[in-house]
């Protein structure tokens, strides 16, 4: 046997390097147990095995954290390659139903009311949803297609397809818009604005969208989602800045009102592809549908300004 032939017996286990690369990428053992779903003693034994094994420190152990050694980084970006690998070769052996992720927001004020249109079309695909607005690792995750935001970077293998602008404008219910007194864009100064946690800044991005300057505009509350928020200002809490893609349905019924119109915001949609899933066809029909129903979206918006 050649000396750097190492015996079967002394091979880590492929439970262990599972335990291990979950460990490294979550920083933290508790974690990598929750998402495996066994013990944080196991988890901790099958880290001790490796190390032992290969004679090496693979984790700097501290109070808060668990961070991987030089030697534990190389071999946890190792071993996440090779998982990916894996699971993209089954999910191409043996696809199963069809995964698309959104923002919860976008699922319900936009796709679920559109989504029989595209059961009609197609009624032999299996749709399941992930729902997520933030970064996603397509593969681990067995996403076949994501809607995103630009704002949020796209991972480097997944294929982009930026499609429309989106659009932004402050909403309220007529009722609140009424007690208010909105008239005139100087008149959010008094109002109570809203806004999400997920995009603190919108009021500034749709004055500076909407060309109006000189104006001091602070949230005084701020929700979660946008979903939240949007039912808020139908409440009549106030009036918030939201993507006109997310209230058309609530404008046409006279649920929601735009004082002022929307503009074309510093953002676009996009849709990210797996790299691996973008030749079967269940994804092309998807990616296909969800363009035309984004484009058709962004075309009605503007033959409504235009009325």
């Amino acid at each position: 046997m050649k000396s750097h032939d190492v015996p079967n017996s002394t091979r880590p286990s492929f439970n262990a390097l599972r335990a291990f690369e979950a460990t490294a990428r979550l920083r933290s053992m508790t974690a990598a147990a929750d998402e495996l779903s066994v013990t944080h003693g196991a988890i901790s034994r099958h880290i001790r095995a490796l190390e032992e094994t290969l004679g090496l420190a693979l984790l700097t152990r501290g109070a808060h954290s668990t961070d991987p050694t030089p030697d534990g980084a190389r071999l946890a970006e190792g071993v996440a390659a090779a998982l990916k690998l894996m699971q993209a070769t089954l999910d191409q052996l043996k696809p199963g139903p069809l995964t698309l992720s959104c923002s919860a927001s976008i699922l319900t004020h936009w796709l679920i009311p559109r989504l029989v249109r595209f059961n009609q079309r197609h009624p032999d695909i299996e749709l399941q949803f992930n729902v997520n607005y933030g970064p996603v690792d397509v593969v681990r995750e067995n996403i076949g297609v994501a809607i995103r935001n630009t704002m949020v970077a796209p991972p480097e293998d997944v294929v982009v397809r930026e499609l429309v602008t989106e659009w932004v404008g402050p909403v309220c219910s007529p009722d609140y818009m009424r007690e208010a007194r909105i008239v005139d864009p100087a008149d959010l100064v008094d109002a109570r604005l809203l806004v999400t946690k997920t995009r603190p800044n919108a009021w500034t991005e749709w004055a500076e969208a909407a060309g109006i300057t000189g104006l001091e505009l602070q949230a005084r509350e701020r929700f979660e989602h946008f979903y939240v928020l949007i039912q808020a200002a139908a409440c009549g809490l106030g009036i918030a800045p939201v993507p006109r893609m997310l209230v058309l349905d609530d404008l046409q019924s006279g649920k929601l009102v735009a004082p002022f119109g929307f503009a074309p915001g510093p953002h676009k949609l996009a849709l990210w592809i797996a790299p691996h899933l973008r030749s079967r066809p269940e994804t092309q029909a998807l990616a296909q549908w969800l363009t035309e129903e984004l484009k058709e979206t962004a075309g009605r918006a503007r033959d409504d300004d235009q009325r």
